[in-house]
């Protein structure tokens, strides 16, 4: 048997002894009753006893400890209304809305299976909610997450290990702003996804243990443990995620330099608070936000095509104007000829080995298994399950299937009293419970993987949780926070949802589900003013960070897509009902124009690492799919100069004249910066 199987059967068999003794007991107790540590020595028993407790509260199991008042030593204990888990006052819409979601987000979620095993813990016992769900009632939700991948998801699930076990990790590591790749040792932290990207944030032990958010997806190569140690460090006491998230590029890094201020016009206030809620204030039509660097607030400034005037620092002023100069002489004249196509792609350290998902811990697997068995046996003394759906609904290789059974086999209470007796004959299970089987007829608590994994989902799709539930986010969350047991979860960020989202999600999932006109001010992309908009709701598409809604709008009478931050909440639903149309096309990209767009070496591997094409000379070269000028010249202004449009001819002239008036109309030419 294998060193893993062994660790296994022993940490089992402990959480059972435990349970059956229903008093403290010690050391010397487990020694001598729980299974695989009698034939060790005093030293071997004492390392691997202590490596146990620690695994097993990691995984969320509650183990206590207090020491002897008489005779000095250290008493153990597992109460079994603290490993269980509590009964869920979800509601069956509630739940039912929960379980959508591990169709929501099928193929896209690297914790999709923790994600099915919790769900499937929270539904023992629940009449209805034992068989899966249909994949069809997923159908109003595309989920489009753009950085998911398998190699991604192979990493996640190396760094969710190497991070939940207190493990230091080497990795290639490509710095993009200094186009670098070096190997880094970090001790990671904790995981995130930030703005539709995933980072490891973690402490740099080459770079004096500052910590640093890494981007997962310019790891390269493999990820690998950097000792042989169970454990190489602890979570620090002041470290907070919610400190690495949620915060614009321009206030990222060590220090702020200073406070900018940022004139906004028209509907632009009002979004800012939608969208930045922490990046600062606005007051009187005047944006106020701490900056660490300048360039990035230029280009969110630029972004805004107009919207926004930049008041100070001057060094703010002076690189808006300096933009402008070159993004008008770059779209003046003909434009260059894009160099040919570079046949040497950034080095990625070779293929890695393919690895799965993040997988939930095979202890939680086999304490949901062990619960299943006993549970289907009920009161009787023994029972009969379907070997292929135990093995469906586990996600365990039919042919895998009997070693999982034959490790339950050997978990004992101590005293040659054994969990269970379950063996595959054919096509059928056959259970019988073991004198001490009941103590393990409740499904266990959470681990704090299955609980992330919840919490994750909650981040994704939450909204349309609560829309299908006819709950508030806020009250399907809290209850089951309330079952995740007792660990901490400080590592993992809370989910970051705003209540006008949520509405809005609520307003148009009724919507579509009753075919009922919704209406809604919208403030589009390049415009000052929100406009009234009266539509037919038709599903969801979730590509992270944002929510967009596909619909037929009445008011234009074609289809539109509908971003929901930029969405005025409330909207309303209206008493008109209207009939589907049978030829409704969601794609809100329906036959779109193309533009070449040329990007200079300064900013050319940000594009590649986006899908642009590598040029010999050091460009990158991008065909950008637009349905409005106004989305493409504030992508081309967001640039800053360093992004041409080569074709079509007449949006590039438009882009010169547009860059040209911008300059007049904000008052930011280089003499006149300099002149402040």
């Amino acid at each position: 048997m294998s060193h893993d199987a062994d660790k296994l059967i022993r940490q089992l068999s402990l959480v059972a002894y435990l349970m059956a003794e229903r008093r403290p007991i010690t050391a010397r107790d487990v020694k001598s009753n729980v299974e695989g540590y009698s034939e060790m020595s005093d030293e071997a028993f004492a390392r691997r006893f202590y490596s146990d407790r620690a695994e097993l509260q990691g995984l969320g199991v509650p183990l206590q400890s207090q020491r002897d008042e008489f005779t000095g030593e250290e008493l153990y204990n597992l109460r079994s209304e603290n490993y269980f888990l509590p009964e869920l006052s979800l509601s069956d819409d509630e739940f039912a809305a929960l379980q959508t979601s591990v169709y929501l987000l099928e193929g896209q979620f690297a914790y999709a299976e923790p994600l099915r095993l919790a769900l499937q813990n929270l539904a023992a016992g629940r009449a209805g909610f034992e068989d899966a769900l249909s994949p069809a009632a997923g159908r109003r939700v595309r989920m489009s997450d753009p950085d998911y991948s398998p190699e991604m998801a192979g990493r996640l699930a190396k760094l969710e290990t190497a991070y939940s076990k207190g493990r230091t990790v080497k990795f290639e590591y490509w710095s993009i702003s200094r186009d670098e790749q070096r190997e880094r040792t970090v001790n990671p932290l904790a995981l995130l996804n930030d703005g539709g990207a995933w980072y490891i944030v973690g402490e740099d032990l080459d770079d004096e243990r500052r910590r640093k958010k890494f981007r997962v997806s310019r790891i390269r190569g493999d990820i690998r443990f950097a000792t042989r140690r169970e454990r190489d460090f602890r979570i620090p006491a002041d470290f907070s995620i919610d400190d690495y998230r949620g915060k614009p590029a321009w206030q990222l890094g060590d220090a702020h330099r200073g406070e900018a201020r940022v004139a906004v016009r028209g509907d632009t206030a009002w979004w800012i608070v939608r969208t930045l809620p922490n990046a600062g204030t606005v007051t009187d039509g005047v944006f106020e936000t701490p900056y660490a660097s300048v360039a990035p607030l230029a280009s969110w400034v630029l972004r805004q095509n107009g919207r926004a005037t930049p008041l100070d620092p001057d060094e703010l002023r002076a690189d808006v104007a300096a933009a402008l100069e070159r993004i008008a002489a770059g779209h003046e004249g003909p434009p260059a000829l894009p160099a040919d196509e570079s046949s040497v792609l950034h080095p990625d350290g070779g293929p890695e080995r393919p690895t799965g998902p993040v997988a939930p811990e095979r202890f939680g697997v086999l304490q949901a298994l062990l619960a299943h068995l006993l549970g289907a046996c009920g009161d009787d003394r023994s029972a009969e399950l379907d070997a292929r759906d135990v093995a469906k609904r586990f996600k365990i290789p039919l042919d895998e299937l009997e070693e999982h059974l034959s490790l339950l086999n050997l978990v004992n209470f101590g005293g040659g009293c054994y969990t269970v007796y379950a063996e595959r004959r054919g096509d059928v299970v056959h259970v019988d419970k073991e004198l001490y089987s009941e103590v393990f007829r409740k499904p266990p608590r959470l681990t704090p993987l299955e609980a992330r994994a919840v919490r994750l989902a909650l981040e994704f799709v939450g909204p349309m949780i609560a829309a299908d539930s006819r709950s508030s986010l806020e009250r399907v969350r809290a209850k089951l926070e309330e079952t995740f047991g007792a660990f901490e979860l400080a590592q993992t960020p809370r989910p970051q949802v705003g209540s006008d989202e949520e509405e809005l999600v609520q307003i148009l999932s009724e919507g579509v589900e009753r075919r009922r006109v919704v209406e809604f001010e919208y403030l589009k992309e390049g415009e000052r003013e929100p406009t009234r908009r009266l539509v037919e709701p038709y599903s969801f598409e979730r590509e992270l960070p944002v929510w967009r809604v596909h619909t037929w709008d009445r008011t234009v009478g074609e289809p539109r897509t509908y971003r929901l931050d930029r969405m005025r909440a409330p909207a309303r639903l209206t008493d008109e009902k209207f009939e589907p149309r049978p030829d409704f096309d969601p794609n809100y990209l329906r036959d779109p124009r193309v533009a070449r767009v040329l990007y200079s070496p300064a900013i050319a591997r940000y594009k590649i690492e986006r899908g642009a094409s590598p040029r010999a000379d050091g460009t990158a070269l991008a065909e950008l799919p637009f349905q409005t000028e106004d989305w493409l010249a504030g992508e081309i202004l967001a640039d800053r100069g360093e992004a041409v449009v080569l074709e079509p001819a007449d949006v590039r002239a438009r882009l010169a004249e547009r860059a040209r008036t911008l300059a007049a109309e904000l008052g930011v030419t280089r003499r006149a910066a300099a002149r402040r």
